[in-house]
Order: structure tokens, then sequence, then C-alpha cells
């Protein structure tokens, strides 16, 4: 097939609407439902990650993307007590590749509402039976087993979307996109991302540990693909806060921070041992969670708890949250798409546990951010590459 009729563009006012091959067969295939030009847009994107991460660490990996930018990436590493509960991971053993998903929506589940999810490996039961019970848009993978496929297959009344990708496929070496009827024309961005980025530490903290290299890696790859400005916290493995198409450097550090705050926030004893109603779905609890974290006083003012939880939440307080971020949040990883400008993202990052920085470098300001970095003991990468996607 060299083309596929969409129902309209990114809006249902923008008809006709299609993709399709100049040359060539399509390196895709629908295996349900009928995706949209969003829909590909979020597909084709959140592939190319998923299959670089899988090529940059041998470990299967998964994304789950909204508006063409990633709410939440992952390798596929084992989940402790913790994450499952507030994952909603089922019991037992699971799958590396369902791991992998399971922690790349967990990064920002408010915002993986709806998503888009993409699977470096073949997608089985672990992985179809999670997706089955999460909000999601469709999926993309190289493969699925007959079992997984007849699960999805039940999703949104048979019409969830599955895509198959060639994962062998290359694209062209030039790719061309119109804005106001002129066409734009650039190389493909196949640069790869590896180890070889990370020798030039230009703190007097040069310990740089395997598990930090690679979470630099996944934070880097994932800025690959991710809409500009952009910054992104990782840690064990998974992306924890993701800070997309901000055009201040310092807001996309402080967006990010404040997402990976929550996700720490949500790990809390007081979160975990939120009593909610029984008729309470997943969505309902990740919007309450968020509400709980963001503002226990309007959560309770008026009893709008009782909607959720069956008996009045505690008052997790900024003094409680300040307390847990600070004394319990390390150990963070953080990439930048783009030189820090100032000492400020330095800074900021520091308020929500990040010891290791992946970022260009080539600030007039770089002696200033360096000396920021050493002030918290961080350890810095200059990997002189920007990794701007628009």
């Amino acid at each position: 097939m060299t083309e596929l009729e969409l129902k309209y563009g990114c809006n249902p006012n923008q008809k006709p609407a299609r993709i399709f091959m100049e040359n060539g067969e399509l390196p895709l295939e629908v295996l349900n439902g009928k995706p949209g030009y969003i829909n590909f847009m979020d597909a084709l994107n959140s592939w190319q990650l998923v299959k670089a991460l899988k090529q940059a660490t041998g470990l299967p990996a998964a994304a789950s993307f909204k508006h063409v930018s990633p709410a939440g990436a992952a390798l596929g590493l084992p989940l402790n007590d913790t994450e499952r509960q507030i994952y909603f991971a089922p019991q037992g053993e699971l799958s590396p590749i369902a791991c992998a998903y399971i922690r790349a929506r967990g990064a920002d589940r408010l915002c993986s509402f709806g998503d888009w999810a993409a699977l470096s490996d073949t997608c089985d039961e672990d992985t179809a039976r999670f997706l089955a019970l999460e909000v999601s848009d469709g999926v993309i993978a190289p493969d699925y087993t007959p079992e997984a496929l007849e699960i999805l297959k039940t999703k949104r009344k048979g019409g969830y979307n599955v895509v198959k990708i060639d994962p062998s496929y290359t694209p062209a070496p030039i790719e061309r996109r119109n804005i106001f009827g002129i066409t734009f024309e650039q190389g493909y961005n196949d640069l790869a991302i590896d180890e070889e980025m990370l020798k030039n530490i230009v703190t007097k903290n040069k310990d740089l540990p395997q598990s930090a290299k690679n979470d630099m890696l996944l934070a880097l790859i994932t800025l690959k693909y991710t809409q500009s400005n952009s910054v992104c916290y990782v840690k064990d493995g998974m992306t924890i806060g993701v800070g997309a198409g901000q055009q201040s450097r310092i807001h996309c550090t402080r967006l990010a921070g404040s997402k990976a705050d929550i996700w720490w926030l949500r790990q809390h004893p007081w979160v975990l041992e939120l009593d909610f109603l029984e008729e309470i779905r997943r969505p309902e609890r990740d919007n309450a969670i968020d509400q709980y974290i963001a503002d226990f006083t309007a959560l309770t003012r008026g009893g709008v708890w009782k909607q959720f939880f069956k008996t009045c939440p505690k008052d997790l307080t900024p003094a409680v949250k300040e307390e847990w971020i600070a004394q319990c949040l390390t150990g963070v990883t953080l990439g930048s798409d783009a030189f820090f400008p100032f000492g400020d993202n330095v800074e900021r990052a520091h308020q929500s546990g990040v010891q290791y920085i992946a970022q260009p470098g080539g600030s007039i300001r770089d002696d200033q951010v360096i000396e920021t970095a050493d002030k918290f003991g961080m350890v810095m990468a200059f990997t002189g590459i920007r990794l701007f996607h628009h």
C-alpha cells in the first residue's frame, strides 16, 4: 500500500488528509481501528524513540505519547511493590516489554490519559492486558502475539487503533515538509546517541556510574523526539518529568521538575494509603491523586473529597511535601536539548534531586553554569550536540 486515506488532518476542517509514500510501500500496517493524522504523527515519532532506546541500551523500551511529545518513556526493568501500586500494575510476573510500558505510562499518568503507546518489542499478552484497562488511543509495535491482538481488538468497542511497523524500515536521507505552501528540506536526523557523547565531563565531580550513563542516554534520546525547547528528568531507567515546547529554558526545567516532584509525591505514605471508593475508576483516581497532591484545601473545601475517598485524607501540607522531596528524591539525571544559558536551571534541578546533567554546552555563561553544578557536587557532561525537534 502506497497511501492511506485519513478522515481529516489535525482538525476536522482540514480535508482531504492522507499518509503516503512517494516511492515504495508504506512500512506499516493497520491491524485494527482507523488511526487519524495526529495518531500517525504520535505513532511514527514514538516508534523512532523506542527503537533508538533499544539500540542504545539493549533493553526493551516503551513510550507514552501525547500531541507529538512523550508523556513518558522507560526501559523494561522490573517493578517494585510501590511502583506496582502507583501505576496500577497487576501482581505476578510481568514481561520486560510490559514493565517498560507500565513505567512509561506511570511517569505521568495524568498526561498519558488518551495516549499513543509505542513498544520496541513484540506486544505480548501482559502488555495487551494492561493496555486494555487504560484510556489509550492506540499502539505501534513491530509485531503482536495472536493472544495480544485478540485482547486489543476488544478495546474501545472494537475500534482501538493497532499499528504494526516494519522494524527494518529506514527513511530516506532527505525529509521534506510544507508550511504555508512552502517546502522545507533537511537531512533526516539519524544521529546515534551513545556513551561517546558523555565523555566530556566539565565539573569537578567526574564520578559517573553506568546507571547514570544509561539514564543520560534515556534522557537524550527522549529529548530527540520531544517538541523543543525541552528538558527531561530521569531516574532508574524511566523519565519522571518531561517539559516540552516551552519558549524559555528555565520554564522547561521548572515544568519537568514539577512533574518529577509529583511522581515522587505519589510515593508518599499518605498517598499510598488513600482509601478510594470502590466505584472510582483508574482515570478518576489519577485525577484525584493529582488534585490531592496539588491542593488539599481545594479538595476538601465543600466536601469535594467525598466524591473519591471513603474517609478524608490527611493534609499534605507544603511543608510535608517539601520535606519528602528534599529528604528522599535523589540520584536524578537531567537532560536538556540545548545549552543552559544561566545557572538558574541547575538551581531548580537541584530542588528535585538532580545529581547528573547532560547538556550540549556552548553558552557564553558556561562557567557560571559549571560553577553552580560544582556548588551542589553534581556531575555534568557537555555532549556538544543540540537536539531540537519541531
